[in-house]
């Protein structure tokens, strides 16, 4: 089960922006850009590719938006032990959602417990 935390109405000086939640990752070593590729992230200038089975989702943000469904979006703290990276990756969510994120998100093999509680929003089980 990966942490899983819901990104709504939050108190000023909180995480409440995909930016916001991107810097930290950052800040937290997750520095490279993950895109899709069939079956497959791809970082590096896509001269790396990382399959379901060498990575895990640490955790993901999902941020909700309030007057707009098409504001919803996914980001996935993503990292692989086999190749020693870390990165993100981001996808709408709802009505916006990649169909191939979905799958590719769907196949990985169990995720790390959650760990960490975030004090700035809203921890989903």
């Amino acid at each position: 089960m990966t942490n899983s935390i819901t990104m709504t109405d939050t108190p000023t000086g909180t995480m409440n922006t995909v930016s916001q939640v991107l810097a930290k990752l950052k800040k937290d070593g997750y520095s490279l850009d993950f895109n899709l590729k069939d079956n497959c992230l791809i970082c590096n200038g896509n001269s790396l590719e990382v399959f379901p089975e060498d990575f895990v989702v640490d955790k993901h943000y999902r941020f909700e938006g309030t007057t707009d469904p098409a504001d919803e979006a996914i980001v996935y703290a993503i990292s692989s032990e086999k190749h020693h990276i870390k990165g993100v990756l981001i996808n709408g969510y709802g009505p916006s959602s990649a169909p191939l994120t979905d799958k590719l998100i769907a196949s990985i093999r169990p995720e790390i417990p959650a760990t960490e509680n975030d004090n700035t929003a809203t921890q989903e089980k």
